[in-house]
This record gives C-alpha cells, sequence and structure tokens, in this order.
C-alpha cells in the first residue's frame, strides 16, 4: 500500500521557499503516528528542508544529482528505484514536494491529505487529484482554535 501523504492549501499550495506555509500541530502530529517505522519518499529539496532527519523512519531521498550524498538518507534517482527500496514496508509514504507527489500519483494506492481551508501564496503546489481514478472514503473537518489558526480536513482517498 503505497500512500501519498499532504497537506495542502485551499489551491493546493503546499509551501513557499522551502518551508510550509502553515503551522498545525496536530497534523504534524499525525504525520508522525502515520509515517514513524515506514519509509518516506522525497525530494532533495523537501528532505533539505528538515533540520535533521526526522526519527524512526527510513529517509529515501530522490535526485538527479548523482553527487549528492547526504547523512541519514538513501538516495536514489527515480520513483521505480524509491520503490524497491522500500519494497518490504508493507506502507511507505510518499512526502514531496510538488514533483515527486506528481510521480507518486502514477504508483501510490492511497491518499492523506490534510486540505486547510485557506489561500496562501506559495511556490510549490500538489498536483490535481484525477478524480476519475480515486474515491474519497473518508473526511473529517476540524475547526479552528486557539492552537490551529485555519480550519483544515484530513481526506483519505483510494485508488478506485
Amino acid at each position: 500500500m503505497i500512500t501519498i501523504i499532504a497537506a495542502a492549501g485551499k489551491n493546493n499550495e503546499l509551501g513557499k521557499d522551502n518551508d510550509l506555509v502553515w503551522h498545525l500541530p496536530d497534523d504534524f502530529k499525525r504525520f508522525k503516528k502515520l509515517t514513524t517505522d515506514h519509509h518516506i519518499i522525497m525530494g532533495r529539496k523537501t528532505f533539505e528542508s528538515f533540520p535533521k532527519p526526522l526519527p524512526n523512519r527510513v529517509h529515501v531521498v530522490i535526485t538527479r544529482n548523482k553527487d549528492y550524498n547526504p547523512e541519514g538518507a538513501i538516495i536514489v534517482h527515480s520513483m521505480s528505484e524509491a520503490l524497491e527500496i522500500a519494497k518490504n514496508d508493507e506502507q511507505p509514504f510518499i512526502i514531496g514536494g510538488g514533483e515527486i507527489y506528481k510521480l507518486g500519483l502514477e504508483v501510490s494506492d492511497k491518499i492523506e491529505l490534510t486540505r486547510v481551508h485557506e489561500n496562501f501564496e506559495a511556490d510549490t503546489f500538489f498536483p490535481e487529484i484525477p478524480i476519475e481514478n480515486w474515491e474519497l472514503i473518508q473526511e473529517v473537518l476540524y475547526e479552528k482554535n486557539e492552537r490551529h489558526k485555519f480550519d483544515f480536513t484530513y481526506q483519505t482517498f483510494i485508488r478506485k
């Protein structure tokens, strides 16, 4: 079960200047809970946005740069290589960024999307979900509160 996990604004905004444009502590907790003890597949910029590798996860980084060799990551040069590395994981996660999500839409079985109900200035975007290929099976709305500046909805899609 290959799963894309992402948080995106109303217009599919993911981030700006290699950083998120919102702070949702409950979404961070959910990301940690779902991805811990799994392979997380990402692009180089996503990996570099972390202060250090995330604990209890295997970082698989897709890059075109043949000389890229950071500590704490397995480096590959294609999505197929990344999936081969993660083949013994029952649920590897594709965690971004925008280009990696586009590749991931072709190979994933499930999407865990946090839809942030606001517009943001961004330079990276989540691809449109081709709704003819995906079925929304669960939605849970969370209203803004003292810890969360925006309303957001957890949406789970499975491939039809």
